[in-house]
């Protein structure tokens, strides 16, 4: 009779965390950065259908790297999530705090399943406050572990290069202009230094605009608004919307 192949519950771990981060690693990396007036989310993504950045709750957004088909059934779980206990109890009982535990379960269970593969997923959750210091900023590596983030974070392929970049240049008080052109430096950075040319038609952009009057601060940003972000100086205010905010709900499924 042949003895059964053994591997220590270590290894096993350690080969599920590998496995897990070379799925993730493939992906295209994306950037969740403070700014002045808000939270800016920005991603090299050539398709307009397959989101990486999505509207949970009125002052929540969320953004995922990884594989599609897996974080977009989180992203579907948190919104019904968010709409159960808005309705049950209270809007303002929506946090992202309690999401971000949710998600943690939920990849936290599926990682240490010994019968299942971990999702080749890494998450933020963010959420705007009334003030720069009530921002909120959730990092959910695959294996449901939180990590607080402040300033600015990276997820996805160079996401350290990318990290150390943005960490040595991002500063508090920075306007939407300055963000999101630092944040296309970072992402437009090779793992060999050099750098190359994202254009405005392969980004995805989307804020959460603590200055709008309605309740759900998520909107969108592309189109002429997105390239005249990235044309100016940096300095001039940034006030006007988007050309269209008719992608800025994604709360209906």
């Amino acid at each position: 009779m042949s003895t059964p192949f053994y591997v220590s519950p270590q290894q096993a771990m350690a080969d599920k965390a590998e496995y897990a981060r070379k799925g993730i690693a493939r992906g295209r990396s994306l950037v969740v950065l403070q700014y002045a007036d808000g939270i800016v989310f920005v991603g090299e993504n050539p398709s307009r259908a397959l989101h990486k950045f999505s509207e949970i709750y009125d002052r929540i957004g969320f953004a995922a790297a990884g594989k599609y088909n897996e974080y977009e059934n989180l992203r579907i779980g948190g919104v019904r999530y968010a709409d159960l206990r808005g309705y049950t109890y209270d809007r303002g009982d929506v946090t992202a705090r309690g999401l971000a535990n949710v998600y943690a379960q939920t990849l936290g269970t599926i990682f240490s399943s010994v019968g299942e593969k971990p999702y080749e997923v890494e998450l933020v959750v963010a959420e705007v406050g009334e003030t720069p210091e009530g921002d909120q900023i959730y990092r959910l590596p695959h294996d449901g572990s939180i990590v607080d983030e402040h300033g600015s974070v990276a997820v996805g392929g160079n996401a350290e290069q990318i990290s150390s970049y943005l960490d040595q240049r991002h500063r508090d008080g920075m306007t939407l202009a300055e963000a999101l052109k630092l944040a296309v430096q970072a992402l437009s950075r090779d793992t060999n230094g050099s750098e190359r040319e994202i254009p405005a038609e392969r980004l995805e952009v989307a804020v959460l605009d603590r200055t709008r009057p309605q309740k759900r601060k998520f909107k969108r940003i592309s189109g002429r608004q997105l390239s005249r972000l990235l044309g100016e100086d940096g300095a001039q205010p940034e006030g006007s919307e988007p050309e269209s905010d008719s992608e800025g709900s994604e709360d209906a499924e």
